[in-house]
């Protein structure tokens, strides 16, 4: 979904920074920077050192939540019959992106969510200080993860949603640029 966001965007003519983890794609569009990172730290400290320097950001997906405390850089044989994996937490980029956003910057965030959608939405729409969310939710086919459709819903700042019918990845890139657009530069 990011890269589809990137493109559109850069073919409307925004200069475009993608921060990226590891993946098979590549962008296209030559107003497209990709800065690929292997870790959410990596991420993390990628997105603060730029934000200042753009008009905003859209944050298509959550890195995980946690991280193994100890990591190792060689396989682990399967020997032990217990195996105790403690887990540290991850910094939360938006959070920390909502925090320092300027009044001149939009901020952007997904939700991808499995029960109570429309709760937990507005609550990390608030809680991170978006200006809106695009809610999806894994109940509905062909949403989500492995797929190139999926069905939003965008809620803004007055906590209106408006729904959208599933489409293509691209279609739903396009739809996010035109609400960017109706809501933030008119």
């Amino acid at each position: 979904m990011g890269f589809a966001i990137a493109e559109k965007f850069a073919e409307a003519g925004a200069r475009v920074i993608l921060i990226s983890g590891p993946v098979s794609l590549f962008p296209r569009h030559k107003n497209i920077e990709l800065i690929s990172v292997k870790t959410a730290s990596e991420m993390f400290t990628r997105c603060l050192n730029i934000f200042d320097k753009t008009d905003g950001a859209i944050l298509s997906a959550a890195v995980a939540d946690y991280r193994p405390k100890d990591p190792v850089s060689y396989k682990m044989k399967s020997k032990a019959p217990d195996m105790v994996l403690t887990l540290e937490p991850n910094p939360d980029i938006a959070f920390e992106l909502g925090k320092i956003k300027k009044s001149s910057q939009f901020l952007a965030g997904f939700a991808l969510e499995t029960n109570d959608e429309m709760k937990n939405a507005l609550e990390k729409r608030q809680k991170k200080n978006f200006d809106f969310i695009v809610l999806n939710s894994l109940n509905d086919k062909g949403s989500g993860f492995n797929s190139n459709t999926n069905k939003i819903t965008i809620i803004g700042k007055d906590n209106k949603a408006k729904e959208y019918k599933l489409k293509s990845k691209e279609e739903v890139a396009s739809d996010i640029l035109d609400y960017l657009n109706d809501h933030f530069y008119k």
